[in-house]
C-alpha cells in the first residue's frame, strides 16, 4: 500500500498518510472548491489500510484553523469511518488540535467528538 502525499494549497489542506507508521495527519484550511473530490483519496487509503492493516494501530493528528461547510460533512464522513472501524475492534486515536485563541476551532472540535466512541482527543496549542 502506498502512502498519500497531498501538498496543500491556499484552500485545501495538507494531507499525509503514512501506512507503515499508522499515521495520517491533515493539517491547513480546508476550503477546496470540491472537497468530495477533495477528501476521496483519504477514505480510499483508510480503507485499503483497515482492510491490509487490520489489528495495526492508526493515529489521526488532525490540525485545521478553518474549514467550511462542505468540508466539516466530508471530515464528519471520515471521522464515522473511523469510529465504525474502532467500534468493530481497530485501534484508532484522533487527536484534534486547535489554536489556543481560535474558540472556534475548539468548538468545532468538541462537536465533531459528540456521539464519537472513538477515542478523541482535543489538544490546545500555544500561539
Amino acid at each position: 500500500m502506498d502512502s498519500l502525499d497531498i501538498q496543500a494549497t491556499k484552500s485545501s489542506p495538507l494531507v499525509v498518510f503514512d501506512p507503515v507508521a499508522g499515521v495520517l495527519r491533515i493539517e491547513g484550511q480546508s476550503y477546496p472548491e470540491n472537497p468530495v473530490r477533495f477528501y476521496e483519496p483519504v477514505l480510499a487509503a483508510l480503507e485499503e489500510w483497515f482492510v491490509e492493516k487490520a489489528g495495526c494501530a492508526l493515529t489521526v493528528n488532525i490540525n485545521l484553523s478553518y474549514m467550511n461547510t462542505s468540508s466539516s460533512k466530508c471530515l464528519m464522513n471520515l471521522l464515522d469511518r473511523l469510529d465504525e472501524a474502532s467500534r468493530g475492534g481497530a485501534l484508532v486515536t484522533v487527536n484534534w488540535y486547535y489554536d489556543v485563541d481560535n474558540e472556534m476551532a475548539h468548538e468545532s472540535a468538541e462537536e465533531f467528538r459528540e456521539g464519537l466512541q472513538v477515542p478523541f482527543n482535543v489538544i490546545a496549542l500555544e500561539s
